[in-house]
């Protein structure tokens, strides 16, 4: 799909690399941390007709100091919000201490999605959650996360395998009545790949669960109720390839996100003057 006028500027919350192996000294400005956004998430955008920005994130060690960084201007020029995948939710950050050393998190990045959210959600702008964007979101307005589905949630799926990645797959249940089904009428079960080993435990006030995985009841789709655009999705998207038809059709959920944004935006668009 070629890009759409006027251009439809989607911000995409950075994921965050950090050196493996201490970094050298030299003095100067040396540093190996790396914010990045993944090709198929941009990928994913641009076939849709938008054009992808990612936000970068910054902590208490950067030059850039987070009071000097106002996400509210990144919220105000943008017209979307996507939160991509990446590293384990910190449970710190929905009061609880880490089960094994496996489940540490990434707190620096929790912190700087969540203001990220409340920027947009404040200026009026749809969320979209990928996976851990999910997760974040649902933590973001109060909900809580199993750290580890393996060993809290002894019944479940293989929901995540790393012999295999993005190939492994399961079977969803579309709940009836939820916008998520409506977009996929006179179904009520499709299949997603799984790449988690944590999951939302109890969903934040405000939303409502739109799928579920049917043979273990992990959570595989939120909403936040209301007029607002605030959703997420388990699984990623991204990875469906275009002319896939083993899995679900992802690219309707992206275009219905895409379509509220461009909505609103054009709500947003001045009155055109009026000659003299």
């Amino acid at each position: 799909m070629p890009f759409l006028t006027p251009s439809l500027l989607v911000g995409v919350s950075a994921r965050i690399y950090y050196p493996a192996t201490p970094v050298l000294d030299l003095g100067g400005v040396w540093t190996k941390t790396l914010h990045y956004m993944e090709q198929s998430v941009a990928q994913m955008l641009m076939r849709c007709g938008a054009l992808p920005v990612m936000v970068p994130a910054v902590d208490e060690r950067s030059l850039v100091r987070p009071s000097e960084l106002n996400l509210s201007h990144y919220a105000e020029s943008l017209d979307a919000l996507v939160l991509q995948g990446g590293n384990d939710v910190a449970p710190e950050s929905y009061g609880e201490t880490p089960i094994n050393a496996q489940c540490h998190g990434d707190l620096v990045r929790d912190q700087y999605e969540i203001a990220l959210i409340h920027a947009f959600v404040q200026a009026r702008k749809p969320v979209f959650g990928i996976c851990r964007g999910l997760q974040i979101l649902n933590v973001a307005f109060g909900g809580t996360l199993w750290q580890d589905i393996e060993t809290q949630v002894p019944d479940a799926l293989d929901h995540v395998r790393r012999d295999i990645y993005d190939q492994n797959a399961h079977e969803i249940e579309l709940k009836a009545g939820t916008r998520l089904q409506a977009l996929y009428p006179h179904m009520s079960h499709g299949r997603v790949n799984s790449i988690h080993h944590q999951a939302i435990k109890q969903v934040a006030p405000g939303f409502v669960v739109e799928a579920v995985c049917p043979e273990d009841g992990i959570v595989e789709a939120i909403r936040k109720e209301g007029e607002s655009y605030i959703a997420g999705v388990q699984w990623h998207p991204e990875f469906h390839a275009p002319d896939g038809k083993a899995h679900l059709d992802d690219q309707r959920i992206v275009m219905d996100f895409l379509r509220t944004a461009r909505r609103l935006k054009s709500a947003r668009a001045p009155e055109p003057s009026a000659p003299f």
